[in-house]
């Protein structure tokens, strides 16, 4: 079994806000006959327990949502007394929160800081941007929430990044975006994720990018940083790939040959290989009665890891495969685990525009970089 991470549901799908672009609002109806999904202690404790048994040299709890500060500040540091109680010796422990932003406090921000929590928040861009695809219950944008969470976080000099989806919204304006959350925000660890999002019938939603447009906006943002912030400024993308470049190995969950790098696990102990394809027929069990070797060995788990290398015949000549593998598999055929692996990924070209830009320039980088850590040996 290899080492795995895992991306843990506290409260399912529940949400505080109503994104237009969310593809995880519609999983609460996995559980109909609950209105409000909340992980009960035991749950937490069995997950704990169960997840640090595992002989890993590093452990990694990541929650996600819906909203995962919807469970409140006790849960958390419930989470962390069960980790110092079942810690194996040596064992390193990496505690990771995705949120809106909205539910942050003070107090809150201070206990991430002190336990060394990494926070994610989402921002699309200004206010005007952001408010377009990210109000609340009520239809009123979030954005001033988002601020005042983030406030908090630097007040705690707690540690956060920045994510951002790129949607219809934000992707004409590249730069806008950026550089609001560079100079406006001062952020400087910053992630951008492709809205691709299917109908039953294949077609795109209205929230999908095309590939000319992903391209443009990877490319723009790619100039500027290049010219400016290379030093200072952390793209994951960019470091994906000078990562892949200076080691081979696989940084990101799209540049890896097997979809097998962490597990979903829903609010009730439900176990599922991937948060885009958390599915009835993808269930793999539940922790009260698997353990993670069963769910590991489990022949829908290999199938599914295995399905990404079932990529399209044009890839296996292409020169970008060693870093796009045929890109994620929600992007070829949507949330459909039965649909045809093999189509091209709705942002083929897209991927070779960015790497044809891209490569030269990071290539050079790593081999700086490579030249620089030989001459400290």
């Amino acid at each position: 079994m290899n080492p795995f991470s895992l991306l843990i549901k506290p409260a399912g799908a529940d949400c505080n806000l109503r994104c237009a672009y969310c593809f995880y609002l519609d999983r609460a109806e996995l559980y109909p006959e609950q209105t409000c999904h909340r992980m009960s202690e035991e749950m937490l404790t069995r997950l704990v327990r169960s997840y640090l048994a595992l002989p890993f040299p590093a452990h990694t709890f990541a929650f996600q949502g819906g909203e995962p500060l919807l469970m409140g500040e006790a849960f958390y540091r419930q989470l962390v007394a069960l980790q110092k109680r079942y810690a194996r010796p040596g064992s390193q422990i990496t505690n990771c929160v995705q949120t809106n932003g909205t539910l942050i406090t003070e107090s809150l921000a201070n206990f991430f800081a002190q336990e060394h929590f990494l926070l994610g928040v989402s921002v699309d861009g200004p206010e005007a941007i952001h408010n377009l695809r990210r109000p609340n219950a009520n239809g009123d944008g979030s954005h001033a929430m988002v601020m005042r969470g983030i406030d908090h976080l630097k007040a705690a000099q707690a540690e956060f990044n920045i994510l951002t989806l790129v949607s219809k919204s934000n992707v004409g304006q590249p730069l806008e975006v950026y550089r609001y959350l560079r100079d406006t925000l001062g952020c400087r660890f910053l992630q951008f994720i492709e809205c691709v999002e299917f109908a039953q019938d294949g077609s795109p939603l209205a929230d999908t990018i095309t590939p000319e447009e992903w391209a443009h906006f990877i490319i723009t943002i790619f100039d500027e940083w290049y010219a400016h912030d290379k030093t200072t400024v952390s793209v994951r993308l960019f470091d994906s790939i000078l990562n892949r470049l200076l080691t081979g190995n696989a940084h990101s969950c799209a540049m890896s040959g097997d979809c097998r790098a962490y597990f979903v696990v829903e609010h009730n102990g439900d176990v599922y290989p991937c948060d885009f394809f958390v599915r009835p027929e993808l269930r793999l069990g539940n922790l009260r009665t698997e353990d993670w070797d069963e769910l590991w060995e489990a022949p829908l788990h290999t199938a599914f890891g295995e399905r990404k290398r079932h990529w399209n015949s044009a890839c296996s000549a292409c020169p970008y495969l060693r870093f796009c593998q045929g890109d994620c598999p929600k992007n070829r055929s949507g949330h459909d685990f039965a649909a045809d692996p093999t189509r091209l990924s709705w942002l083929c070209t897209a991927w070779k525009a960015i790497y044809a830009h891209l490569l030269p320039k990071l290539t050079l980088e790593a081999e700086t970089l490579r030249k620089g850590r030989n001459t400290t040996l």
